[in-house]
């Protein structure tokens, strides 16, 4: 029994062992995409942040920005949701929690939204529920191109133009630090003046060339594809941030169950020999006896 007791330990150490080399180097591997996300992550988001406030200061310092952009020059009837989760698990609750808040939000609508899915968990997740996905990018987020983020732009936009849908809401996660990430809940279009963060300075009238529509009809586009590729590069970094952090935590376990396994080994490996030595023992006592 203490020798079976034996080898069944062993072989969980083996299993362990290997688990816990596995998750080491997926957190070594991890960290370094990390590094080089967040260095992207953080020239991407100037550059965004700088574009994304001046169009922002333009809108609410406009008088002349068209209203079918606005909020208020139409009823919300039909909502696009553009969701972002990763296309591979190992990161923690990081899809969990992005599909749990846009499930939220889902389920508040009067009628089924058009998806638009940034990464194939969720893909996955809402095909499985019956939700008709109306267009998908399943390459790891990180790899998207700022032109491939405006051919994403495109047919969203024209649809909303053409009120197949009346809003477009964009679901992501937001980079705090490596470790602590949030979900944000964004709407793109239609725009709430009021609402908007960094405007300042009095409304002024603006003379536009060629012409107000022409200038708008650029400038909107510009704004929503920006603000979709830097969510995507954020995300991404938040998505290798996760994965480290759950891959440090399943080492951590790993290790703390190869301590106990070891204890109970060499336990085991005692009550052994204390047992051979008794029966020596008991067999040298009866001979003599």
């Amino acid at each position: 029994m203490a020798t079976e007791s034996i080898q069944d330990i062993k072989r969980r150490i083996k299993s362990v062992s290997s688990t816990e080399r596995i998750t080491n180097s997926m957190k070594l591997v991890s960290a370094g995409k990390l590094r080089k996300a967040k260095n992207l992550f953080e020239k991407t988001n100037e550059n965004a942040h700088f574009i994304t406030k001046t169009i922002s200061d333009l809108f609410n310092t406009s008088v002349d920005v068209p209203g079918d952009y606005l909020e208020g020059s139409r009823e919300i009837r039909n909502t696009a949701y553009i969701i972002i989760t990763s296309s591979k698990g190992l990161c923690g609750g990081f899809n969990t929690n992005v599909i749990k808040e846009a499930q939220s939000g889902i389920d508040a609508l009067a009628c089924s939204p058009a998806i638009f899915a940034i990464g194939g968990k969720c893909k996955d997740y809402f095909e499985k529920r019956g939700y008709s996905i109306t267009d998908s990018y399943l390459a790891p987020p990180e790899n998207i191109t700022f032109l491939e983020a405006k051919e994403m732009v495109e047919p969203i936009l024209k649809m909303y133009e053409n009120r197949v849908i009346d809003e477009v809401v964009l679901v992501y996660t937001s980079f705090v630090s490596a470790i602590e990430q949030k979900v944000v809940t964004e709407r793109l279009l239609p725009f709430s003046i009021e609402k908007s963060a960094g405007a300042t300075g009095p409304v002024r009238h603006v003379a536009y060339e060629p012409s107000v529509d022409i200038v708008f009809n650029y400038l909107i586009p510009k704004y929503v594809e920006m603000k979709l590729y830097s969510a995507v590069i954020e995300s991404a970094t938040c998505e290798h941030a996760a994965r480290r952090m759950a891959m440090e935590n399943a080492t951590d376990n790993a290790r703390d169950m190869l301590d106990r396994l070891n204890l109970n080994y060499n336990r085991a490996r005692q009550t052994a020999i204390t047992n051979e030595i008794i029966e020596i023992v008991a067999g040298s006592e009866a001979q003599a006896g």
